[in-house]
């Protein structure tokens, strides 16, 4: 049985699922982020799966989004994208820090894995945080300047005013540099990563996410086995059924079971 619980941590509401019986217990966690107009509502599948395999799941709502939603429409809700995915990112430790001081998790097994946005912030994630063990992006990419620079040439293309100066843009811009996992390839240290990706999806391009699989994949020529990339030819902007196994088969090999101990520079 899959207890849930509906809770608040800060300013950041949640779902937080376990097996009944080792509710309390202290587990590997795995936090799942949706997708950009999502909620936390949406990916319960996954944690479900995922808390059958003995996890605990956290499933937060992302700022401006669920029960955090504003009045503002998706058009409007659009230029605050990479405000939402740079806050998304700091709140992750907000989360492992709530369960930590709980007492209820491992904190050398702990995942991150995220859909579209979600799979977005868990790569630059990875650029902040060491305690990520492991992770899994679906739809997600790594570029976060070229991403943002294609966004607004589109937006212009459009005809569309930015609703911020010159100035705010280009700090914007230093923000996303930081958290750019492309930039900065030797914070992955190593650790397991998986990607799952539609070749015809029209959101977020399979080429980018393709490209940074396969510019990394010299850092991992002798742990082959803890990076790999699913592609589906025929999945558009959606996760298959195939894809939301693949992710809790990727989880239950990696964390319930590492294969590896890395350490990092911060951890020396």
């Amino acid at each position: 049985m899959i207890s849930v619980e509906n809770k608040q941590i800060g300013e950041i509401p949640l779902l937080h699922l376990a097996q009944t019986n080792i509710f309390h217990e202290k587990l590997p966690l795995i936090i799942f982020i949706h997708g950009f107009t999502s909620a936390k509502e949406h990916n319960l599948h996954y944690a479900y799966l995922l808390a059958q395999k003995g996890f605990r799941v956290v499933l937060p709502d992302c700022l401006y989004h669920g029960e955090r939603q504003t009045e503002e429409t998706k058009s409007q809700l659009q230029f605050h994208f990479w405000e939402i995915v740079l806050q998304t990112i700091l709140e992750l430790n907000d989360i492992k820090e709530h369960f930590e001081d709980s007492q209820l998790i491992d904190s050398e097994k702990i995942g991150v894995v995220g859909t579209s946005m979600g799979g977005i912030v868990t790569l630059g994630a990875l650029t902040k945080y060491p305690w990520i063990y492991t992770a899994v992006s679906l739809m997600g990419m790594p570029y976060y300047e070229k991403l943002a620079k294609a966004q607004i040439a589109e937006l212009q293309k459009q005809g569309k005013e930015l609703p911020f100066e010159k100035s705010v843009l280009e700090d914007l811009l230093d923000r996303l540099r930081e958290r750019d996992l492309s930039l900065q390839p030797e914070k992955l240290v190593g650790r397991p990563l998986l990607f799952w990706h539609g070749k015809r999806d029209n959101v977020v391009p399979f080429s980018y996410a393709y490209e940074y699989y396969d510019s990394i994949k010299q850092y991992y020529h002798q742990t082959p086995q803890l990076l790999e990339f699913i592609s589906d030819e025929k999945a558009d902007h959606k996760v298959t059924r195939d894809g939301v196994f693949k992710t809790v088969e990727w989880f239950e090999k990696h964390l319930l079971i590492p294969s590896m101990i890395y350490v990092t520079s911060a951890e020396k």
